[in-house]
């Protein structure tokens, strides 16, 4: 079982209707749109940080250009990850802690070792309705 941290973001200007869109990564590995997110590492000191600095390597956004919508995550999630023979790794699970930010700037430099595309979408798209109602209520 592995801890991961991921970032929900939303932009703070009210521009082209963006006041219930979020990030979103176009994963490589996986091909799948999904929030920023990965795993802890030695040097995060609390699981928020460690969000937010997935944050800022996948998409550019500047750590210091985002804030928390509160210091506690906007969800939990335990699922299922599929072994991976390229990275030797066997079939495992994520207890995800998924945090929500907000930021007034655009995305930066993708991380393209694992990140092919980023786009603001409607918060309708996210496919974890827990998820999704969780960001709603924050957003409200």
């Amino acid at each position: 079982m592995s801890a991961t941290g991921s970032a929900g973001c939303r932009r703070t200007r009210s521009s082209g209707g963006r006041g219930r869109r979020v990030l979103h990564i176009l994963h490589l590995a996986t091909g799948k749109w999904l929030l920023p997110g990965g795993h802890l590492e030695s040097t995060d000191t609390n699981l928020m940080e460690a969000a937010r600095r997935e944050l800022a390597e996948e998409t550019g956004i500047l750590a210091e250009a985002v804030t928390p919508a509160s210091n506690i995550p906007v969800h939990i999630d335990i699922h299922p990850i599929d072994a991976n023979d390229a990275k030797a790794e066997p079939d495992h699970q994520h207890v995800d802690f998924r945090f929500l930010f907000r930021t007034g700037t655009e995305v930066g430099r993708l991380q393209t070792e694992e990140v092919i595309d980023a786009a603001w979408r409607d918060l309708d798209s996210i496919s974890d309705v827990h998820l999704r109602c969780r960001i709603a209520q924050v957003l409200r």
